[in-house]
């Protein structure tokens, strides 16, 4: 955006904020992918598929009521607490490589911790209904404060994204303990060998980097609606 100001038009420099972010965001996408497409091409010893890692995971962690259920698409692998449901990718469902049985369990992690109650992923749970109404309304109404030079919307437009930004804080531990268990199980339950988890370690790694990008790039954005508003407060 372009500001008028001493006879000129000025470059919006906030701008920056955001093309940090988005660069984050694609380097961290881009070193899961290629991450990801190494180990997919390395069989794991045990030729267990991914979804054979998550039930024998799953059965050893006492959990008899979640399904485990083949979906379509890449990277798409979830665990929906909702339904008790550990959704596998295409890549992950069926395979047998590095890559495949620690996607799966890592989500086996997730529904370990649902399973247990962990707090963190509780808390984030529970703050989903928030976090989406301010991903949605924060930037429509802080933009119509900018506009119509209204302070008030300004202010509510950054604290809906501030829930936005936290759901992205809570996620990030959620998402390395997730890992951490999967890696804990992968080795005491003999799936993967000791030189077979450097390789899964690595892919859960590499997928641990897309949520710290997503984080920052949300710090970033809600700084640049903070300097915005300073910026506009000063003008009036």
């Amino acid at each position: 955006m372009y500001g008028y100001g001493f006879g000129y038009w000025r470059f919006d420099w906030t701008y920056m904020l955001l093309v940090i972010g988005m660069l984050l965001s694609l380097a961290a996408s881009g070193r899961v992918k290629s991450t990801f497409a190494r180990f997919k091409r390395v069989r794991s010893a045990s030729g267990l598929t991914g979804a054979m890692a998550a039930q024998r995971i799953l059965r050893s962690a006492g959990i008899t009521d979640v399904q485990v259920v083949h979906i379509q698409g890449s990277l798409t692998d979830h665990y929906d607490p909702r339904t008790k449901r550990l959704a596998l990718s295409d890549e992950v469902f069926g395979s047998d490589s590095l890559a495949a049985v620690g996607v799966a369990a890592h989500e086996c992690g997730h529904a370990i911790q649902h399973a247990t109650g962990y707090g963190p992923l509780e808390l984030r749970s529970a703050i989903v209904p928030a976090a989406n109404i301010g991903a949605n309304l924060s930037w429509p109404l802080f933009v119509a404060g900018l506009i119509f030079s209204i302070q008030p919307l300004l202010t509510v437009g950054i604290v809906l994204f501030s829930l936005a930004v936290l759901f992205q804080l809570v996620t990030l531990p959620v998402e390395i303990n997730a890992s951490s268990r999967a890696l804990r199980n992968l080795e005491s339950l003999g799936i993967l060998g000791d030189h077979e988890l450097s390789g899964a370690r690595k892919v859960l790694s590499a997928a641990a980097l897309t949520y710290v990008a997503a984080l920052a790039s949300s710090i970033l954005q809600l700084l640049r609606l903070l300097i915005l508003a300073g910026g506009r407060r000063r003008d009036d």
